[in-house]
C-alpha cells in the first residue's frame, strides 16, 4: 500500500535516529558573536544559564556570520547526520534580506530548513528578523509574513525579533550599526528565553546532588 512520503521521514526518524539532549542553534552573525568574543554571545549565555537552572541540554553552535537561508539549507543535512537536535532555534533572514533575495526564495528555503527539523523530530523555534524600510513596505512586509506563514504552516514556534529595544541604542550596538555590542546580548538571550523556556518542560531537570 502507498504510505505518504511525510509517514516514511517520521517513522524513519523515530526508528533510527531518536532525539537527543541537544539545543541546535543554526544562525547568522547574530548568533555567532560576531565583532565580540564566543563567551559573550547570546548562545553561550544560554548554555550558562540552562545549567544554572538545572536543565541537561547541551548547546550546539552551528551558526555562520553572513549565513543566508540557502547556504543554511545546504549545511542542514550534515547537521542531522548524527540525529536530530531537541530543540532546534532557527535565527536565519538578515543576510537575505539585506541581499534583497526574492522572497519566494527565501520563503522556500526557511520552509524547508523547518520542515525537515520538525520532520526528524526536533521542536523548532523561529527567531524572525526585520529589515530596514528602505527596501519598501511591500518587500518588508512580505519578509515580516513569511516567518508567521512557516512557523504556522509546520508547527514551530514563533519567537520575538531579537534586536528589539536594541537595534535603535546606539550604546548597544557595534560601530556598522548592525551587529549588537556584548552588553545587548543578555537582552538577546531575554528574548529568546520567553520563547524557548516553555519548550524546555519535556526534559525533566537535572536531579539535585
Amino acid at each position: 500500500m502507498f504510505r505518504p512520503l511525510f509517514v516514511i521521514l517520521c517513522c524513519w526518524a523515530a526508528a533510527g535516529h531518536a532525539v537527543d539532549d541537544r539545543i541546535l542553534v543554526l544562525g547568522d552573525s547574530l548568533s555567532a558573536a560576531y565583532g565580540i568574543r564566543l563567551e559573550q554571545g547570546w548562545v553561550a549565555l544560554l548554555e550558562a544559564r540552562l545549567s544554572a537552572q538545572g536543565y541537561r541540554y547541551r548547546v550546539v553552535n552551528a551558526s555562520i556570520s553572513g549565513d543566508t537561508s540557502r547556504s543554511a539549507l545546504t549545511r542542514l543535512e550534515g547537521l542531522l547526520r548524527e540525529g536530530p537536535p531537541a530543540i532546534a532555534i532557527v535565527e536565519l533572514g538578515g543576510n537575505d534580506g539585506l541581499r534583497g533575495i526574492a522572497l519566494d526564495e527565501f520563503r522556500a528555503n526557511l520552509d524547508q530548513i523547518a520542515a525537515r527539523l520538525v520532520t526528524a523530530g526536533s521542536r523548532v523555534l523561529l527567531i524572525p528578523m526585520r529589515i530596514p524600510p528602505n527596501y519598501g513596505p511591500a518587500y518588508a512586509q512580505g519578509f515580516e509574513q513569511i516567518y508567521r506563514d512557516v512557523a504556522q504552516g509546520c508547527g514551530a514556534v514563533l519567537g520575538d525579533f531579537l534586536l528589539e529595544d536594541i537595534a535603535l541604542r546606539q550604546e548597544l550596538m557595534q560601530e556598522d550599526g548592525i551587529h549588537p555590542r556584548a552588553e545587548a546580548q543578555t537582552l538577546m538571550l531575554d528574548r529568546v528565553w520567553r520563547s524557548l523556556e516553555p519548550m524546555l518542560a519535556a526534559q525533566p531537570l537535572a536531579a539535585d546532588g
